[in-house]
C-alpha cells in the first residue's frame, strides 16, 4: 500500500487464528477426496457443495475504497504503465460474463452474472515485456495472491464491479475485484490496487502459507 493509500479505512480485525487454522489444514490436507474431474464433462469440481448464497471470506478486515479515492495500478513488467482511477475504470470497455465460482473451502456457486473490465483489454493496454509470465495481485487490504500470466489472459477473466445487476459489496471485495473462475476464488483477490506483472513467480499470501500455486479446482490443487 502507498502512502496515498494511508487513508483508506479498515472495520474489523485481522483473524490470525483463522488464518493459522488454515495452515494447520493445509499441513493436514484438509477438505482433500483424492479425486480429479474434467471440466469438459463434470462442472462441479471435486469435494465441492453447492450453495445458493455467497459466503463472506477475508482475513478479518475489509477496507472501505470509496469510488473517489479508488486507484488501480498497472506496473511492472511492461511497456505502458496505467494508473486509474474509478471514472477512467469505468470509462474502459465493459462486458457482462456468467460464470461459475469454486471457493477451497468447499462451497460453490453456479451461473454468477459479472459485469466488469476484461483481462484480456487490460493486458492489450499495458502490453506486457515478452520475458513477463507472472503477476502479482495486490489488495487495498494488503493481501497478495499471485497466477501465471497465460492464466490472467483469457476470455473469461475479468476485473468486475458488479454482481447480479448490482454494485459489488465491500463484502465481496468492491468497488473492484478480479474473477478468474477457472481457479478456486481466492486467486481472484478482493479490493483490487494494483496488477502487478513480473517475470519471476512470486507466491502470494496463501501460497506461502501451504496453499497450492496453481489452484485448479479439477485436480483438487487446494494445498502444495
Amino acid at each position: 500500500m502507498t502512502s496515498s493509500d494511508d487513508d483508506i479505512q479498515m472495520t474489523g480485525k485481522r483473524r490470525d487464528k483463522l488464518i493459522e487454522t488454515k495452515q494447520e489444514w493445509a499441513r493436514d490436507g484438509r477438505l482433500l477426496t483424492g479425486q480429479t474431474a474434467d471440466p469438459a464433462r463434470d462442472r462441479l469440481p471435486p469435494g465441492q457443495t453447492l450453495v445458493k448464497d455467497w459466503p463472506v471470506l477475508d482475513l478479518g478486515q475489509q477496507p472501505d475504497v470509496p469510488e473517489m479515492k479508488f486507484r488501480l495500478d498497472l506496473d511492472g513488467a511492461v511497456e505502458n504503465r496505467l494508473s486509474l482511477n474509478h471514472a477512467e475504470f469505468m470509462a474502459l470497455p465493459m462486458e457482462q460474463s456468467v460464470s461459475d465460482m469454486h471457493c477451497v473451502t468447499q462451497w460453490s456457486r453456479y451461473d454468477n452474472r459479472w459485469k466488469g473490465v476484461a483481462a484480456r483489454t487490460l493486458v492489450e493496454m499495458v502490453k506486457p515485456d515478452p520475458l513477463a509470465k507472472h503477476i502479482v495481485f495486490h489488495s487495498y487490504d494488503g493481501y497478495t495472491t499471485n497466477v501465471r500470466l497465460d492464466q490472467f489472459d483469457q476470455p473469461d477473466v475479468f476485473l468486475v464491479h458488479e454482481w447480479e445487476g448490482k454494485p459489488i459489496t465491500r463484502q465481496h471485495g468492491g468497488p473492484v475485484r478480479v474473477l478468474i473462475p477457472r481457479l478456486y476464488l481466492w486467486k481472484s483477490a478482493k479490493w483490487i490496487r494494483r496488477i502487478e506483472f513480473v517475470i519471476r513467480d512470486r507466491p502470494g499470501f496463501w501460497e506461502v502459507r501451504g496453499y497450492h500455486n496453481n489452484a485448479d479446482p479439477w485436480t483438487e490443487e487446494r494445498y502444495g
